[in-house]
C-alpha cells in the first residue's frame, strides 16, 4: 500500500510517500509560503497539485492532525462526521487544527476516492489518569469547556517508544520509558508498562520545559499582570509567551541552541544562562517522572536539540542516577513522525480494506 503523508500547516504542506508494510520512503518535499503575497500557490489545493505532480499511485492519505481532544483515542478513518469534530476542536488549537483540515479537504477535492485517515498529536496521551491531567481549578472548567491536560508531540513519543522496545528487547506492555523531545518545542513524557502516564506539555503547547520561543512553565498571575498592569492586550500577550520567550527571550540572541552554545562560548552571559534554564528545568522534569514511575528502563532523547547536540544530554543526565539501584539506559532515537502516521494510517485503513 501507498501511503501519502501530509503535514499542513497555517502556510505551508510537508509530505512523505511511503510503500507500506515495508516502510519504504518513496519520496518526500514540501511547498512553502502558501498564500503569502509574493507566492504563485495561492491555497493549500493549488499547493497539494503541485506536490502531486511529483507523486503517483496513492493507494491512502494520512493526516497530521494536532488537537483530538478527549474525543480521539486513535486514529480515525475519515468521513463528515470526523471532519465536523476537527473542527469543533480547533478552538483548542486554533493555530494547527484549522491548516490540518485545510489539507484533507484539499486531498478530497484533488485525491478523490482514496481513502484518508487523521493522526491526533494528542492521542498517545489519552492513556493519562485523572490526577495527572485535571488542574486545580474549578472541576466545571473540565466538564463543560474541556480545559485540562493534553499533551503533544504523540507520534514522537509513541514512535521512539517502539523503537526503545525493540532495541530493549522487551514488550511494550513491560516497558517503562521517560522520553524526551528536544526540538524548538520540546515536551517530556512518562510511560509506564506502554502508556504514558504523564506529560509536560498541557491544555496546549506552552506549558512545561523552557523551548525556543515558549515560556513553559510560568506563574499564571504574570498573564493577569501583564494585562492589568502594562495594559497589554491578551492578543500581545499569546505572541510574548509562544514567539517571543524560552531561549529566544531569555538569550535576546536566538531560538536556536546551535547559536546560543557559540555565544555562551565567547562569555554572552544571557545565553549561558538560557542554556543553564533549559537544562535545569529538563533535569527537574525527568526527576520528577522518576519519581512517578519508580524504575525506568531508559531515558530516550529524541529531535534535533538531542541529535545535533550530545554534550546537552550528558549535562542533563549527569547526577540524575546517583541514587537509583536500577540505573536506566540513556538512548538517543531519532524521531520519524511521518513514518508513525504511515503505519497508524496502515492500520485503520488496512483493517477497513479487510472488513475490520
Amino acid at each position: 500500500m501507498n501511503i501519502l503523508v501530509i503535514n499542513c500547516g497555517s502556510s505551508s504542506i510537508k509530505y512523505k510517500f511511503y510503500q507500506m508494510p515495508q516502510e519504504e520512503l518513496i519520496s518526500r518535499g514540501s511547498v512553502d509560503r502558501i498564500g503569502e503575497k509574493e507566492s504563485f500557490v495561492k491555497n493549500h489545493r493549488q499547493g497539494l497539485e503541485i506536490l502531486l505532480q511529483k507523486i503517483e499511485c496513492v493507494d491512502a492519505i494520512g493526516h497530521r492532525v494536532v488537537h483530538g481532544a478527549e474525543e480521539f483515542k486513535e486514529p480515525a478513518l475519515i468521513d463528515q462526521r470526523v471532519i465536523h469534530r476537527i473542527r469543533v476542536c480547533s478552538r483548542l488549537a486554533p493555530l494547527h487544527n484549522p491548516a490540518n483540515l485545510e489539507g484533507i479537504l484539499a486531498c478530497r477535492q484533488v485525491l478523490k476516492g482514496i481513502k484518508q485517515a487523521a493522526v491526533f498529536d494528542t492521542a498517545f496521551h489519552q492513556s493519562l489518569p485523572q490526577q495527572a491531567f485535571v488542574y486545580g481549578l474549578p472541576y466545571n472548567l473540565y466538564q463543560k469547556h474541556g480545559i485540562r491536560k493534553y499533551g503533544f508531540h504523540g507520534s514522537s513519543h509513541e514512535y521512539v517508544l517502539n523503537e526503545a522496545a525493540k532495541k530493549l528487547k522487551k514488550n511494550l506492555s513491560q516497558l517503562n520509558l521517560i522520553t524526551c523531545h528536544l526540538g524548538n518545542g520540546c515536551s517530556v513524557s512518562a510511560i509506564r508498562n506502554g502508556r504514558c502516564v504523564d506529560t509536560s506539555m498541557g491544555f496546549t503547547p506552552l506549558e512545561g520545559l523552557v523551548m525556543g520561543s515558549r515560556c513553559g512553565d510560568i506563574d499564571p498571575a504574570v498573564i493577569t499582570y501583564l494585562i492589568r498592569e502594562k495594559k497589554m492586550p491578551p492578543e500581545s500577550v499569546d505572541q510574548l509567551l509562544n514567539k517571543e520567550s524560552g531561549l529566544k527571550g531569555i538569550s535576546g540572541v536566538s531560538n536556536d541552541m546551535g547559536k546560543l552554545m557559540l555565544e555562551a562560548k565567547k562569555g554572552n552571559k544571557r545565553c549561558q544562562l538560557a542554556i543553564e534554564i533549559f537544562i535545569y528545568r529538563l533535569k527537574k522534569y525527568i526527576s520528577a517522572y522518576l519519581g512517578i514511575l519508580g524504575r525506568a528502563h531508559a531515558l530516550v532523547f529524541t529531535a534535533g536539540i538531542s541529535e545535533h547536540h550530545p554534550w546537552l544530554i550528558r549535562k542533563a543526565c549527569k547526577g540524575l542516577f546517583n541514587n537509583l539501584k536500577a540505573k536506566p539506559k540513556v538512548m538517543l532515537i531519532p524521531t520519524d513522525e511521518e513514518l508513525m502516521i504511515a503505519r497508524q494510517t496502515y492500520r485503520v485503513i488496512g483493517k477497513i480494506n479487510r472488513g475490520g
